[in-house]
């Protein structure tokens, strides 16, 4: 099969199209030809190695974390798939590679792909779309009336969100450019705050939750526009030792995990609100009920660009800009 490999870490590093062997599958297996997937910022630091040390991945291997697809074959413990299935999903870490003609899945990280969305538009979803479900509905419980802030709202993760925290019937405040206000007041979200001109936190005030994205900065500042009791839900750092006893990391890497956390963590407790880091898991059970909110029409996939399966690494290099609006897809059609 063709795929897109790193043949070593390295910022900024070249992927490679490379002939690969076809994936092998086990019993719990899914093969699935991919129709189209999604790249992430995810991808690039996977790539320059900032997770090596408790994500590692052999060199070379393949990239990408998003699919959809159709199945091609199931292996024998299989029931929930079949032969012609379309489906979509993130492949649970150690086992990524969609950026690829063909890859070997886990059933429980697949569900059927939203019978009203495109393959391309289904690969939007997968990675965003359990971020932000795990961090709204299982770690957030958010439950209507609530205050929620979610950052960058223009981004991935936050066209997402914003319409996943409407739908949990929340006041949504985001902060974007000016230019992409207009798009993330459509997906619902209540106040806008202009990153560029405006200081969120000196117009936000007593929310029950804010889903940091940015910097330590932006993480400290976001403290203080939690009400008592809210919680800070960041997904870009710092981690902390409850991830890493969620990945079995041995004692040192725990205690640098608490050094490094330890300082936000304090001041969180200081203003008595919670922090929690969270690193989003595959789960095909979650992705089959935001496929159910999509069909019905509470939330809709935001594509910025579609780059054909050649143009994979001008695709990565253009979402590393920073400048994209909702999801990059590559077409596999």
């Amino acid at each position: 099969m063709k795929a897109f490999v790193v043949d070593t870490y390295k910022k900024k590093g070249a992927l490679r199209l490379a002939d690969m062997p076809d994936p092998r599958m086990g019993p719990d297996d899914v093969l699935v030809r991919i129709r189209a997937t999604a790249i992430n910022l995810l991808d690039s630091k996977v790539r320059d190695g900032e997770f090596k040390l408790f994500l590692p991945y052999r060199p070379p291997f393949v990239l990408g974390h998003d699919l959809a697809g159709t199945v091609l074959r199931v292996g024998a413990n299989v029931r929930r798939f079949k032969p012609g299935d379309e489906v979509y999903g993130r492949p649970r870490d150690h086992r990524v590679g969609t950026f690829a003609e063909l890859i070997a899945v886990d059933a429980a990280d697949l569900a059927l792909k939203p019978e009203r969305l495109s393959m391309e538009e289904a690969a939007s979803i997968p990675l965003v779309g359990l971020t932000a479900w795990q961090a709204l509905v299982e770690v957030g419980k958010v439950k209507p009336g609530q205050k929620v802030f979610i950052q960058a709202g223009s981004g991935g993760v936050g066209t997402f969100a914003i319409q996943l925290a409407k739908h949990l019937g929340a006041t949504v405040a985001t902060t974007t450019s000016a230019a992409n206000a207009e798009l993330v007041k459509s997906l619902g979200a209540d106040v806008v705050i202009d990153y560029r001109t405006q200081d969120f936190e000196q117009l936000l005030s007593g929310y029950d939750l804010v889903l940091n994205s940015q910097d330590a900065g932006t993480l400290a500042k976001s403290l203080n526009v939690l009400k008592p009791g809210g919680k800070l839900i960041s997904i870009s750092g710092p981690p902390d030792v409850a991830f890493a006893k969620s990945l079995g990391l041995n004692v040192l890497l725990r205690f640098v995990m608490r050094m490094l956390s330890r300082g936000i963590l304090n001041k969180a407790r200081g203003r008595g609100v919670d922090y929690s880091f969270l690193f989003m898991r595959a789960d095909g059970r979650q992705l089959a009920e935001i496929a159910r909110l999509i069909d019905a029409g509470a939330i809709r996939p935001v594509v910025d660009k579609v780059f054909p399966f050649a143009q994979t690494a001008e695709a990565l290099a253009y979402v590393e800009t920073g400048r994209t609006k909702g999801k990059v897809v590559v077409t596999l059609a």
